[in-house]
């Protein structure tokens, strides 16, 4: 008689890897290229009082990055694993980055995502944006957790794991840099 074992935790697929890596280095070039050379009126623009201007964009992607991951790393992934919840999360990677992107659906960034000028200078958040970025890559290239078994619920998506939080990081930075755009895009924006 053979006793059903429990499943062993599993590492990112190589294709699951290449994947997030990709994205993850696809929306570092978009962030960077979507900010670079910008004069300070431009950085600094707002087209509405209510509006961000492309600095406030650019500081809520590089504090979300860092939450994001920290989730990744320091909560879902401490968490017991229940690889028997992967039927539930499993196909919905595309949806997920693809719903991001939807910029026709407006969401209010909690307290602690908000821009409030933490960082002195553009380079100085760009340095750190680039700094969590790499740190995020680094993660995904070398990791052997089992990102696929481990569960934590987003307030838009529902439950996701921890390989589609991983992604949440890339298709956030996407919707943000289309955010960016955007003000360079406003009729009103500094020449």
């Amino acid at each position: 008689m053979i006793a059903a074992l429990p499943a062993s935790p599993q590492a990112l697929t190589q294709g699951e890897r290449e994947r997030a890596m990709s994205e993850l280095h696809a929306t570092r070039k978009l962030f960077l290229d979507a900010v670079e050379g910008l004069s300070d009126d431009q950085w600094n623009f707002k087209a509405a009082p209510d509006r961000w201007s492309a600095a406030e964009v650019a500081e809520h992607i590089a504090l979300s990055e860092d939450l994001i991951f920290s989730l990744v790393t320091q909560k879902i992934m401490q968490s017991p694993a229940e690889p028997d919840k992967r039927e539930k999360v499993k196909g919905r990677d595309e949806t997920i980055l693809q719903m991001l992107v939807d910029r026709s659906h407006k969401a209010q960034a909690p307290e602690q995502l908000r821009p409030t000028h933490r960082w002195s200078s553009r380079k100085e958040l760009v340095d750190h944006f680039k700094e969590s970025r790499d740190k995020t890559i680094a993660y995904v290239d070398h990791t052997q957790d089992a990102l696929r078994d481990h569960f934590f619920d987003h307030p838009a998506f529902g439950t996701m794991d921890g390989y589609q939080w991983i992604l949440l990081i890339s298709g956030h930075s996407n919707r943000h840099v289309l955010q960016i755009n955007e003000v360079k895009a406003d009729p009103n924006f500094p020449k």
